[in-house]
């Protein structure tokens, strides 16, 4: 059964090459390499943080994710930038349980919610992240956010009411998003 767990410097090779069957789902030019993930995500100042899904040693998942500032409400929160399962491995829950470990890190480092976008061309997502409760945020076209980072995180204690504070609302006139 595949897991994730936190990317290091030796997975830089295994990380490209899961970036790039991603540019190829989505049919975008790929210009990285191997090098530039290492020096980008494992260098003296990376600029994301990786996971990789693993299933007998071979990675077949990768989720790409760094810290923003969603400055109106005064506190971080992970931005995630991809997620990519192999196909092969694909509805076994791998996307749910990378959003579920960004969560927890959010959680415990006192973020107000996880972010990201999602192209409306992407099938198959949507209906998957409606079912983890995400809707459509205000502040971008294709915005998702998590209504209860605490349930997704896995916790069972709810009542994470700041993920639809009118200050995460930005552009609503105070109204919340939804």
């Amino acid at each position: 059964m595949a897991a994730w767990r936190d990317a290091v410097p030796g997975d830089a090779a295994a990380t490209h090459r899961l970036l790039r069957e991603m540019a190829e789902y989505e049919r975008l030019a790929f210009h990285a390499t191997a090098g530039d993930c290492a020096r980008e995500l494992f260098g003296p100042l990376p600029s994301a943080r990786a996971m990789l899904a693993e299933d007998a040693g071979e990675a077949v998942g990768v989720c790409l994710h760094y810290r923003s500032f969603p400055s109106f409400a005064g506190r971080p929160a992970p931005w995630i930038e991809y997620i990519f399962v192999a196909p092969s491995h694909r509805r076994q829950g791998l996307a749910r349980a990378a959003f579920a470990q960004v969560a927890r890190l959010a959680v415990e480092q006192g973020c107000v919610a996880v972010e990201w976008d999602v192209p409306d061309w992407n099938g198959p997502a949507l209906p998957a992240y409606r079912a983890m409760g995400a809707r459509p945020c205000c502040v971008r076209m294709g915005s998702r956010r998590w209504p209860s980072l605490r349930q997704l995180a896995g916790f069972s204690v709810f009542g994470d009411s700041a993920l639809t504070h009118p200050a995460l609302c930005r552009g609503t006139g105070g109204r919340t998003c939804g």
